[in-house]
């Protein structure tokens, strides 16, 4: 869509809009009804020369929604207009009916198209070689050009067990490529560690002489701040004396669990704010009482790191309370109202504040924002650690391999003791196999399609690139210092010996 058209949309949309609010008593003095008048002329004008003019019949209500959604992703990319069939289906997903693949996704600047934010871990996505950064192209053949992020999410979900085909652009890659990913029930634990025990759960203590702990949180749900406190008082009992936060490609979250994180580790002050044009600010504040208030600790952050994780990297790193290692992060800080418009069955879903950091700054990047503006997260100064898109596709390969093997065991059923069996239940164990054994493959009962399948093994190729993860290296050489520093003797001391 040329940019004459997105600003001809947004004007007519907006004419369309303004009588609304004269019906509702809502007038505002810099708004004068003449200029209104004026607009939503301008409005009716073009429809009419639509309708009478263009080289097919059109329909005027789609003509409307067209205009509503010209104006309202001219606004920000999370904004949108949702009708009601779209409505219907917004309210399914939030009550858990349909299945995903398992990303989130924003809408790239530069090009109109759907950039993926972060694969989440162990889901279809994630296995079928998806990564943050990726464009897509298109969704079964159909092109994303234009589309807003609820459309999509509308695309990619369905019921579990059925099949959508993506068109892929790999960061840095020449050639899209074409992956067709089965949807399933979504449900991933946010917290992890670096390893596995051999029973399946996470070992959080990275390197057992130093103490030093490791948490990684891959998105911010209902239950990931009392995950994240469990994990810290397994660290605890272990004599943890310093933590690496893992947040790297976390798309973010519910703003109460990214509150209850940074609680963990603040003793006071704020932790974030929201503030709008027609809002009431609010602040959240941390309360003093947690045991880690004091824990040396490290952020290790990257460009995928989204919404409520800048929200806890901001926190920390505002009142000085961990060192942030990586890059700079997405700068998605903005607050989502639902508005219902008068005809009761569409929705507009609007931007109507913004996340502020402890010191004041804004954490979301605007459309028109600069690399030069104030937004996301950045890394301290001295601890940026950039990676080239085929460096990150290294890691995150390794990272897959790593974690696929591992979530395999942790979601394979536990074999029951077997007792022994009497000859009679020998005798219908046999009867049952000779009866299966010629029975043709298409006649067997098919598989549940509501049933998630497990992850398959994926052991990685014997020319895999090694584990090096270069930006956890930094922050273990950052943390290392930390904690040598809090060891040593006051300068007194050194001198008095």
């Amino acid at each position: 869509m040329s940019r004459r058209r997105r600003i001809f949309l947004a004007l007519a949309a907006a004419a369309a809009v303004f009588p609304l609010g004269w019906a509702a008593g809502s007038l505002r003095a810099d708004k004068p009804r003449d200029e209104m008048m004026e607009l939503y002329g301008l409005f009716v004008d073009a429809v009419e020369k639509v309708e009478a003019n263009y080289v097919r019949p059109v329909n005027r209500k789609e003509l409307l929604e067209s205009a509503l959604e010209g104006m309202l992703q001219n606004l920000d990319q999370h904004s949108s207009y949702i009708n009601m069939g779209e409505w219907q289906q917004f309210r399914k997903q939030i009550e858990g009916k349909f299945g995903g693949i398992g990303i989130q996704v924003g809408i790239d600047s530069d090009t109109g198209r759907l950039r993926v934010i972060a694969p989440m871990v162990g889901t279809p996505a994630y296995r079928g070689g998806i990564l943050a950064g990726d464009l897509i192209l298109e969704i079964d053949g159909h092109s994303t050009e234009g589309m807003s992020s609820d459309k999509a999410v509308e695309a990619l979900t369905g019921r579990p067990g059925t099949d959508v085909e993506l068109n892929v652009l790999h960061e840095g890659a020449d050639q899209p490529i074409t992956v067709k990913l089965t949807r399933a029930i979504i449900d991933v634990p946010s917290v992890m560690g670096e390893d596995r025990r051999k029973d399946g759960s996470w070992d959080f203590m990275l390197d057992k002489e130093r103490k030093i702990g490791y948490i990684r949180v891959s998105n911010f749900v209902q239950s990931s701040g009392e995950d994240v406190r469990k994990a810290l008082d397994e660290l605890n009992e272990q004599g943890a004396k310093g933590l690496i936060l893992d947040l790297r490609d976390d798309p973010g979250g519910l703003l109460s669990a990214a509150v209850e994180v940074a609680d963990l580790f603040l003793a006071e002050g704020d932790i974030v704010s929201t503030k709008g044009r027609n809002t009431i600010p609010k602040s959240y504040v941390a309360q003093k009482g947690s045991p880690y208030e004091d824990l040396p600790m490290v952020v290790l952050i990257n460009q995928n790191s989204a919404s409520a994780s800048e929200i806890v990297s901001a926190a920390l790193q505002d009142h000085e309370r961990a060192a942030i290692v990586g890059h700079r992060s997405y700068g998605k800080g903005s607050v989502q109202n639902i508005m219902e418009l008068q005809d009761g069955n569409s929705v507009l879903k609007l931007t109507v504040a913004s996340y502020h950091r402890p010191s004041g700054e804004n954490i979301h990047r605007f459309r028109d924002a600069k690399v030069t503006d104030k937004w996301g997260v950045s890394p301290d100064e001295g601890m940026e650690v950039k990676l080239t898109p085929t460096e990150y596709r290294d890691w995150f390969l390794a990272r897959r391999a790593r974690d696929l093997p591992a979530l395999t065991k942790l979601g394979a059923p536990k074999e029951p003791a077997e007792a022994p069996q009497s000859d009679a239940e020998k005798a219908q164990e046999n009867k049952e196999k000779s009866e299966t054994k010629d029975v043709p493959k298409d006649e067997k009962p098919p598989t549940d399609p509501t049933k998630p399948e497990p992850p398959k093994l994926v052991p990685p190729p014997e020319d895999a690139p090694p584990f090096v993860d270069k930006v956890l290296d930094k922050g273990l050489e950052v943390l290392k210092s930390k904690m040598d520093a809090a060891d040593a003797p006051p300068a007194e001391e050194k001198k008095a010996a």
